[in-house]
């Protein structure tokens, strides 16, 4: 019986995230892997491609109908999609409203008491967002995850992101056994990318696991609430996110301890790749035609 992977994705909001995970998830599934998405954000858009739903009921919403978490069964909170894939949701409270990283603890907990882990090659968490709070930090505080896939991009903000991401995986490492994976780049298509998302890689530690580049047949397939893997196999994309799979499979008990660096040292990386020059030319010029108008 092979032993069970634990991994997540986290990255900046926005980035492209939910849609690399599921897409890789797909690709592990064709391989043959047995998997279980437990989704850990209050959109609960984790996995409505491998559903083709719009979104799947969550266990805090389900718990709040039912009258407490105790009263929900497995088959309550999961739903079975693409290449037999395992689905959860944790939820969150409304906007404005307590603490949406409690979801992930309830959500954790109740799985585990139940049974979900069980004859199961993967479990893979999808994080929301950058490391802030406690809630969300869980995976990688309790000993969940034990690898971590940072989703991130060219832009100065989703590589601080990493970075910062980097820092909580850091504070645990130690105590829970927390390994950074790797970087996966989701092309944004600015200036310099793939060099800066190797160079952060390297000053990380780490290594940049996959390039994915960035075309429209994503989107496509997203408006149909599918993966790539299923709307389009033979496209060039579903290849990108088959050889991703393949190196997160390849790529067990090879993680390291990160080593994140301070902001100052972040936009001395963008300088040294001439991305902060860029966008100092950029600001004088506008300022220059402002001030001829």
């Amino acid at each position: 019986m092979s032993k069970l992977r634990q991994i997540a994705f986290y990255g900046k909001g926005g980035i492209g995230k939910s849609t690399t995970s599921q897409n890789t998830l797909a690709a592990l599934a064709d391989l043959g892997q047995r998997i279980l998405i437990v989704g850990c954000d209050p959109k609960a858009d984790s996995t409505r491609l491998i559903l083709h739903a719009k979104n799947q009921d969550t266990i805090l919403s389900l718990a709040a109908a039912q009258g407490s978490v105790e009263d929900l069964e497995i088959d309550d909170v999961m739903k079975i999609g693409y290449k037999n894939i395992k689905c959860v949701e944790s939820g969150g409270p409304e906007p404005g409203v307590g603490c949406a990283g409690r979801g992930v603890i309830t959500s954790i907990n109740f799985l585990e008491e139940n049974g979900a882990y069980e004859d199961i090659d993967y479990v893979s968490y999808d994080v929301l967002g950058d490391v802030v709070c406690g809630g969300f930090a869980m995976p990688i505080r309790e000993n969940k995850a034990q690898e971590i896939y940072i989703v991130m991009s060219g832009e100065m903000m989703a590589m601080y992101a990493a970075n910062n991401i980097s820092k909580g995986i850091l504070k645990y490492a130690n105590s829970g056994g927390v390994r950074l994976g790797g970087l996966v780049c989701n092309e944004r298509k600015t200036d310099k990318e793939l060099e800066l998302a190797d160079a952060l890689a390297k000053k990380l530690g780490t290594q940049l696991i996959y390039f994915v580049p960035r075309d429209n047949v994503v989107q496509h397939a997203e408006l149909r609430r599918m993966t790539v893997l299923e709307y389009a196999p033979d496209s060039k994309q579903a290849d990108h996110y088959r050889t991703l799979a393949n190196r997160i499979h390849a790529n067990a008990g090879k993680g390291i301890i990160p080593t994140p660096i301070t902001m100052d040292e972040l936009e001395d990386l963008l300088m040294e790749h001439g991305v902060m020059a860029k966008v100092d030319e950029s600001i004088v010029g506008k300022t220059a035609a402002s001030a001829a108008a």
